[in-house]
C-alpha cells in the first residue's frame, strides 16, 4: 500500500508514492538542461563552431551507451542506494562503497552548487536591468533557494518530486519554443550542414574540432542516472527506473540537438566560434537583441533550471546517504525518516547544513563564480568516475550473476563505448592536458583534485575498518532492499550477503 516501507517494517521510504512522470523530471531536471543549452553546451563552441550540433548528436549517442548500462542495472537492482548497489554486486563491496562514500560527497555539493549560481545570475541580472542593486548581493537568493529545497525535501518525496516536475516541464517548454523561434527567424538559413564538419573553428580541422566540443557537451548529461536513488519510492519500480534513466537521456538529448542546431543556423555557423555563455553573443544576447521581453522569460528558466537541478541532487544525496546509514556503513542517524511523510529528515538536515557552508564558505571567499567552478570540477570529475565504474558494473554484473539474461552487445560493447566516450570527459574536467584543447587548472580551481584524493583516501581508511571489524555491514552494501509482494525475490540477495 503507498506509504508503506519496502521491507514491511518502520524503517523504509514511502512506497509507492511517485510515478513515471515524477521518476522521469528527477533525472531530467537533475541535467539541468536550461542551464546547459544556455552555460555549458556553449563551451563546445570554441572547438566546433557552427559544427556544434553534430558534436551535440555524437555525445548523445556516447551517453546512451552508459545511460543503457545504468538502466539495465536500475531494473534489475531497484535500491535506494542506486549506483553505490550496482558497483557492490557487480564488481566488489568494497568497490560499491568507495563508489557511494564518493557519490554521496558529491551530489551533497551540487545543491550549493546550484544555489551560487542562482545567486550570480540573479543578481548580476537585476544589476543590469537596475544599477541601483548591487551585483554583489548575490548570496540572500542563495539561501533562499536552500530554505526552498529543504521545504520541498522535507515535506516527502511527493512533494518534491512533482515540485521538480513543474520545473521541469517549464525550462524545457521555454527553450523548445525559443528553439522553433529561432528556426522560424531563420528562414532560409536553415542547413543540414551543421551536422557536417565543415563549420568547425579556425584551428580544429573537421573531425578535431567535432570531437573537442563534443567532450564537453558530453559534461551536459551529468545527471540522468538521478531518477535511480528513487527506485525503493516509485511505483513498478524495476519498469520505471528503466525507462526513466534512459529516457530522460534521451529526451533531453533530442532536446540539446534542437536547441543547438536552432541557435547554429539563426546565429550563423561562420560566426558560432564566438558563441558563448554571456554576452550579445550568448542565448540571453541574443533573445534580448532580437525577441524583446522574451529575454525575461529565458532568464527565469535558466534560474528555474538551478532550482530544480539542486532539488534533484538533494533527493539524490539524501536517498544515498538513507541506504548507505541503513546498513551502518554511514552513520545511522542518516537514516532516520519523518514519521509521517517518510522523508530522510536526519540527511535533509545535513545537506542543508552543507549547502549553507559551502555557499557562504566558498563563495565569500573566492567569490560566487569561481566558488561555482571549483564545486563544479570537483562535482564532475567524481560523477563521471563513477560512470566508469557503473560501466564495468554492468558487465561484471550479468557475466557474473545473470548469465541468463546476458547480452554481448548490452553487457560487453555498450559498457566498453561508455567508458571510451567518459575517459576523454573525466580528463578534460579535471584539467589534465591529454588533448590540446584541454587547459590546465589555476587555484583555486586546481584544488579540486587535492580534495577529491583526500576524500577518497579518508574513504579508504573507513574501509579497511569497516572490512576489520563490521565485514557483514561493508557486504550489505550490495543489498536489494525491495522485497515485497509486487517483486520477484529471484533477482535479489535476499540474505544481503555478497559474493566477492
Amino acid at each position: 500500500m503507498p506509504g508503506t516501507s519496502r521491507t514491511g517494517s518502520d524503517a523504509g521510504l514511502a512506497r509507492d508514492a511517485v510515478g513515471l512522470r515524477e521518476v522521469l523530471f528527477q533525472s531530467v531536471t537533475a541535467m539541468a538542461p536550461a542551464a546547459a543549452v544556455a552555460a555549458s553546451i556553449p563551451a563546445g563552441a570554441a572547438f566546433a563552431g557552427g559544427s556544434l550540433p553534430l558534436s551535440v548528436l555524437v555525445a548523445l549517442v556516447a551517453c546512451l551507451f552508459t545511460a543503457s548500462c545504468v538502466a539495465e542495472l536500475a531494473q534489475e537492482l531497484p535500491a535506494a542506494g542506486s549506483v553505490a548497489t550496482y558497483s557492490a554486486q557487480g564488481l566488489h563491496p568494497a568497490v560499491g562503497f568507495l563508489v557511494g562514500w564518493g557519490y554521496v560527497f558529491v551530489e551533497a555539493l551540487v545543491p550549493p552548487l546550484l544555489l551560487l549560481q542562482l545567486g550570480f545570475t540573479t543578481a548580476g541580472t537585476l544589476h543590469e536591468q537596475w544599477a541601483s542593486s548591487p551585483a554583489n548581493l548575490w548570496w540572500p537568493w542563495s539561501l533562499a533557494g536552500a530554505v526552498v529545497i529543504a521545504a520541498a525535501g522535507f515535506l516527502g518525496v511527493r512533494a518534491s518530486a512533482r515540485f521538480g516536475t513543474v520545473l521541469g516541464v517549464f525550462e524545457v517548454l521555454v527553450f523548445v519554443a525559443f528553439a522553433v523561434m529561432l528556426i522560424v527567424a531563420a528562414g532560409s538559413d536553415n542547413s543540414l550542414t551543421v551536422f557536417g564538419t565543415s563549420h568547425t573553428a579556425p584551428g580544429y580541422g573537421d573531425f578535431g574540432g567535432v570531437f573537442a566540443g563534443s567532450v564537453y557537451t558530453v559534461l551536459a548529461f551529468a545527471g540522468f542516472e538521478a531518477a535511480a536513488p528513487l527506485a525503493e519510492e516509485a511505483r513498478d519500480p524495476r519498469r520505471t527506473m528503466r525507462r526513466a534513466v534512459f529516457g530522460a537521456a534521451l529526451a533531453i538529448g533530442v532536446v540539446y540537438v534542437l536547441t543547438t542546431y536552432a541557435m547554429a543556423v539563426y546565429f550563423g555557423p561562420g560566426r558560432f566560434a564566438g558563441f558563448g555563455a554571456s554576452g550579445d553573443a550568448s542565448w540571453e544576447g541574443v533573445a534580448r537583441a532580437s525577441f524583446g521581453p522574451f529575454w525575461v522569460v529565458l532568464f527565469l528558466a535558466v534560474v528555474n533550471s538551478t532550482v530544480a537541478n539542486a532539488n534533484a541532487c538533494a533527493n539524490v544525496s539524501t536517498r544515498t546517504a538513507f541506504a548507505l546509514g541503513r546498513i551502518g556503513v554511514f552513520p545511522r542517524s542518516l537514516a532516520r525518516l519523518h514519521p509521517r511523510r517518510r522523508s530522510p529528515v536526519t540527511g535533509i538536515a545535513v545537506q542543508f547544513v552543507v549547502a549553507v557552508a559551502a555557499i557562504l564558505g566558498l563563495g565569500l571567499r573566492y567569490g560566487p563564480v569561481t566558488a561555482f567552478t571549483l564545486l563544479a570540477t570537483v562535482i564532475v570529475t567524481v560523477i563521471i568516475g563513477v560512470y566508469i565504474v557503473v560501466d564495468l558494473a554492468c558487465a561484471g554484473y550479468f557475466l557474473r550473476r545473470r548469465r541468463d539474461l546476458f547480452s554481448p552487445l548490452r553487457h560487453v560493447v555498450f559498457p566498453v563505448l561508455g567508458i571510451a566516450a567518459f575517459v576523454p570527459a573525466l580528463l578534460t574536467a579535471a584539467g589534465i592536458p591529454a588533448f590540446s584543447f584541454v587547459a590546465e587548472l589555476s587555484p583555486p580551481v586546481s584544488y579540486a583534485g587535492p580534495v577529491v584524493g583526500v576524500w577518497m583516501a579518508a574513504g579508504g581508511v573507513v574501509l579497511v575498518v569497516l572490512a576489520r571489524r563490521h565485514p557483514e555491514r561493508l557486504a550489505q552494501t550490495g543489498r536489494v532492499h525491495l522485497v515485497g509482494p509486487h517483486d520477484d525475490p529471484m533477482d535479489h540477495e535476499e540474505t544481503g550477503a555478497v559474493r566477492g
